[in-house]
């Protein structure tokens, strides 16, 4: 038997537009919930991040909620954790890593109740180090999905690779890179897709493939993807002996874990050549890119103003504003802003702008949080000398905009 595990990625940015959201519901998520209710034999495992249910909800697509829970009691979908803000979890504090999956367990069991059980965890954007994996486990999750370029052994199809972290023994699950992305860029059909995979499993008595990619694929970056690739598939395998759908977390159940070597450092977007350079993100981070570099810069300095605030929040004004900074940080550590500072390949003026302005909110606050609180005045001066230190990379930021 070969056994396949989808797993479905759903976000969207808080800095996104009530009028793009509508889009993508009546596009994507609505006929990806309709797809999966019309064929009840589908399994799929769906990474759901918590900033997106929380706009779901505050948008009135309720529907869409239900819709997902009703699947997750059905046995249909099962959920994995992650970073509410899809935050590049490598590149932040430990102590930010930590509070971006609290909040999303969090909002996604307020919203999803008993179907919200996590056993899994989804890394935004793939980006895995061994220090945000040993996080995970140590916060009692199981497995991670990687990308395939992270494998650093045998390519698994017949057991679960296992490693050990300092937290703990983690097992990890390894994304088919090739598969998932003739699926994401339309270059297979579903007769192709199980013809593929049959030609992978062959002499294999029992096999697994995993296929990992952003829901949004399905009806809004492909139009009727979700039923001519989704539909189609489902409806092939439905009555197959060679071919079934499965959750990950069954892939556990079926397979023997065997220990193997850690994943590399890298994301589901980074090359070979990227990986043996260093430059293990390079969507967000990468050396040779001066924004990134002004971006990461200007992060940190708001990271380090909040810190004070945390430090001197001593009376009840001072804390409303640390708790308003806090809020905004909380947002402001969401990935896209980075992905869309790429000249060469991905470019938005106006979405790096808008992450600028969730930094600057949060310097702002927690200024105001320090500015108000009991500390001398000799403290609070220099609290406002790391403002205008971070209004100056500002600047530089949005120069480097119109050049």
């Amino acid at each position: 038997m070969i056994y396949w595990a989808p797993l479905l990625h759903f976000y969207q940015p808080p800095t996104q537009s009530h009028g793009v959201l509508a889009k993508i519901c009546g596009e994507s998520y609505r006929p990806l919930i309709k797809v999966f209710k019309e064929h009840p034999e589908s399994r799929v495992t769906v990474n759901m991040c918590g900033v997106l249910t929380e706009m779901l909800a505050d948008h009135g697509y309720q529907d869409i909620l239900k819709g997902l829970k009703d699947l997750g009691q059905d046995g249909q979908v099962e959920f994995v954790e992650s970073s509410k803000f899809h935050a590049i979890l490598p590149l932040i504090p430990k102590t930010e890593v930590k509070r971006q999956i609290e909040l999303n367990k969090i909002t996604n069991l307020s919203f999803f109740n008993d179907s919200y059980k996590t056993r899994g965890f989804f890394l935004p954007e793939m980006c895995y180090s061994d220090a945000v994996g040993s996080i995970v486990r140590g916060m009692g999750y199981e497995w991670i999905i990687v990308s395939g370029i992270a494998n650093q052994g045998k390519w698994p199809m017949d057991y679960v690779t296992s490693f050990k972290l300092s937290s703990g023994s983690m097992k990890a699950f390894f994304r088919d890179d090739i598969i998932s992305n003739m699926i994401s860029f339309k270059n297979i059909d579903a007769v192709s897709f199980v013809s593929r995979i049959k030609e992978l499993a062959e002499g294999k008595q029992d096999a697994y493939i995993i296929t990992a990619m952003d829901a949004e694929t399905f009806g809004h970056h492909i139009h009727g993807w979700e039923n001519i690739f989704l539909g189609k598939l489902y409806e092939i395998i439905k009555d197959s002996k060679e071919v079934k759908a499965v959750k990950i977390s069954d892939l556990l159940e079926k397979f023997p874990a065997v220990k193997g070597r850690h994943p590399r450092p890298s994301s589901w977007s980074t090359s070979n050549e990227e990986i043996m350079a260093g430059n293990y993100y390079p969507l967000w981070n990468t050396p040779h890119n001066n924004i990134h570099r002004l971006q990461w810069e200007h992060m940190n300095m708001c990271l380090e103003i909040f810190q004070e605030a945390g430090n001197k929040k001593d009376i009840e004004k001072s804390a409303l504003f640390f708790n308003t900074a806090r809020g905004a940080l909380d947002m402001a550590l969401h990935s896209c802003q980075f992905w869309w500072a790429n000249k060469d390949r991905m470019w938005s003026e106006n979405l790096i702008n808008k992450g600028l302005i969730l930094q600057e909110e949060a310097i702002l606050n927690a200024y105001l949080a320090v500015a108000n609180s009991g500390c001398r005045p000799s403290e609070k001066k220099r609290c406002y000398n790391k403002v205008i230190a971070a209004r100056y990379v500002a600047g530089k930021i949005r120069d480097e905009m119109l050049q």
